[in-house]
This record gives structure tokens, sequence and C-alpha cells, in this order.
């Protein structure tokens, strides 16, 4: 399972900080996310061209959450030489971030 299956994504900058957010597609769904896409698994997702650290918010209400990426830009706008100087192909890394199945039953409401 991946987090495309569970959410959609939009990315932005502010300098050198790459922000994304990850909006799940039910209250299910923000639950388990909320357990699973960690800052440590985001981080080892974004290793190769992040050096971090990775700190996520939490926005219950609007079944959401904020990532903020520090030095994941190459510097930022004025001085990258990345052909994606916004980070806005980084929702598509967030997207593909891979997640662990197992117990996903727990959160499903099924029970």
């Amino acid at each position: 399972m991946r987090v495309y299956d569970l959410a959609h994504c939009r990315a932005g900058d502010k300098g050198n900080t790459s922000n994304i957010s990850v909006i799940a597609y039910e209250d299910t769904d923000w639950a388990f996310l909320r357990e699973t896409l960690t800052e440590e698994r985001v981080f080892a997702a974004f290793s190769h061209i992040a050096k971090g650290p990775v700190r996520r918010f939490e926005l219950p209400k609007l079944k959401a959450f904020n990532f903020v990426i520090e030095k994941a830009l190459a510097g930022g706008v004025t001085t990258s030489l990345a052909q994606d100087i916004h980070g806005k192909a980084h929702s598509n890394i967030m997207l593909a971030i891979e997640l662990p199945s197992a117990g996903r039953n727990e959160f499903s409401g099924d029970n």
C-alpha cells in the first residue's frame, strides 16, 4: 500500500524548505496515516535530496498533515540548478511512499 491509496498531496516551497500537505480521503485513512506516515519514514524517502530535519504537523479537523522538510531544495529558487526549483514534484515522492499494510484493518471501522 502506498500513500496515494489513502491521500492526495500538494507541495510548495519557502526558501530551501519543501512544504508538503497530505490530505486523507477518509477519517480511517487519516488515522492509519497518523500511525504509519512518520517523520522518519518521510525522511527516508527524501534522504537522497534532503538533509532534513522533517517535521510533521497534524491537522485532524482537515484530515491532513503538513510535512516541512528542511534543506530539500538545493539552496532554494534563487540558487538551485535543479529542474524543479520549487519542489512541486516532491508530492509525487510523498505519494509513492510504501506503507505497511499489516494492521490496516484496525483503522477500517469494520471491527
